[in-house]
């Protein structure tokens, strides 16, 4: 069995910038099991593998999804923002006879799409809630995080918030505290941040300042953040989709807006666009991505 496979760098247009995401193409007719799955995406060995079952194109296609499956290195999980914009780059450049300007697909976290408009792709994403009332584990992490950053920022100055949906810890630094140092802090070893709970409550933390200046247009960031998830087997994600269904929930409360314009900040970074929708709980996320890489997997 041949499976045609890409390679996209998501929420950016240059190659070797934003979130690389591998994107795996499996025929409305083809069976590839779950761990055949996980094991593709060892090998890929990215933050994400993005698994996408086409539709029958016998079939008429409208109200018809497309299957999504995402899989770290380590785990599947429930929802990735990057690799389902990496999915869309792919169905809208190669498979555009399938889906036009709108693709469907069917999640772990339901119904999500992806609109193709004014040169970019947004993605509609359930918003995320959270919430002060963090975990018991939450102390040791955000310790062990400072700690890491080798920081003289005390656990007491910071705020913490956690979204039980995502599993997702949210660390607001100091105001005073910039975006080159947020940069600047070495990614946490990921041993050390396995050492303080076995991850059943929080599976990932955000680490958020406010502001952090503005892109190379002079357009100002609303936030900035960095994403460490080791816990799923990615000591830090580039860019996060994901991250920011919390994210734009608690900036758009704190800046009374529901218009946003964010930056991850990792060494590859990138640019996020966010619509908050309280009424439907919807995020949309617009961003555009770089296919990079094409071929084929075989499997025997």
């Amino acid at each position: 069995m041949e499976l045609p496979i890409y390679t996209v760098d998501a929420f950016t247009t240059h190659p070797f910038e934003g979130n690389p995401a591998a994107v795996c193409i499996i025929k409305h007719d083809q069976d590839v099991d779950p761990s055949i799955m996980q094991s593709i995406a060892k090998e890929m060995n990215l933050s994400e593998t993005a698994f996408v079952q086409l539709l029958n194109p016998s079939v008429e296609s409208v109200d018809k999804f497309f299957g999504l499956r995402w899989f770290t290195p380590t785990i599947e999980v429930n929802l990735c923002g990057h690799a389902t914009l990496a999915s869309a780059a792919v169905l809208f450049h190669h498979y555009a006879h399938l889906c036009d300007h709108l693709v469907k697909f069917k999640t772990l976290s339901g119904i999500l799409t992806a609109k193709n408009e004014h040169g970019q792709i947004t993605l509609d994403l359930p918003l995320a809630d959270c919430t002060s009332q963090v975990p018991k584990t939450a102390d040791s992490v955000i310790q062990k995080v400072l700690l890491e950053f080798n920081s003289s920022i005390q656990s007491s100055h910071v705020k913490a918030y956690y979204s039980p949906m995502t599993k997702k810890l949210l660390i607001r630094l100091p105001d005073e505290c910039s975006r080159s140092q947020l940069e600047s802090f070495p990614v946490p070893e990921a041993s050390n941040l396995l050492k303080t709970h076995d991850g059943t409550d929080i599976k990932g933390v955000i680490v958020t300042v406010l502001g952090g200046g503005a892109d190379k247009d002079k357009k100002p960031y609303d936030f900035v953040s960095r994403y460490f998830a080791p816990w799923v087997g990615i000591p830090e994600d580039p860019v996060t989709g994901s991250a920011h269904t919390v994210l734009g929930k608690y900036w758009s409360e704190v800046l009374s807006t529901p218009h946003l314009y964010a930056r991850q900040c990792s060494s590859r970074g990138g640019n996020l666009l966010l619509t908050v929708d309280e009424k439907s709980g919807r995020l949309f996320v617009a961003g555009k991505a770089c296919i990079v890489l094409t071929g084929k997997f075989i499997l025997p």
